[in-house]
C-alpha cells in the first residue's frame, strides 16, 4: 500500500487500514481520549501494556492526543482555514 494510500485509509476508518493489531489498539486509545478521556479506565492502560506499549510509550500517546485535540479545537473556535497549500488536497481520491 502506497503512502497516500495508507494515509487515506487511516482517515476514512482507520479500524480496516491493514494495520497490525498493536497500532490499532494505540489508535483506539487515541480515539478513545478525542471522544472522552473521562472513560479511560485501568483496563485500556492495562491493554495497552499487553500491547507492548511501556508507562513512558503510554504517557507520549497521551500527551500527542491531548495536544492534536487541543491544537484542532482552538483552531476550529477562531475559525482557521487550511493553508492554501493544502486545500489543493482537499476532495482528492485517497487510494
Amino acid at each position: 500500500m502506497s503512502y497516500i494510500a495508507l494515509v487515506g485509509a487511516l482517515a476514512e476508518e482507520y479500524q480496516s487500514a491493514g494495520l497490525d493489531a498493536r497500532t490499532k489498539v494505540l489508535l483506539e486509545y487515541a480515539e478513545q481520549i478525542t471522544r472522552d478521556a473521562t472513560k479511560i479506565t485501568q483496563v485500556d492502560i492495562d491493554r495497552l501494556r499487553r500491547a507492548g506499549f511501556s508507562d513512558k510509550d503510554i504517557l507520549a500517546a497521551t500527551h500527542i492526543a491531548a495536544y492534536f485535540n487541543d491544537v484542532d479545537r482552538l483552531a476550529d473556535a477562531l475559525g482557521v482555514e487550511l493553508e492554501e497549500a493544502f486545500k489543493s488536497l482537499e476532495g482528492q481520491p485517497t487510494g
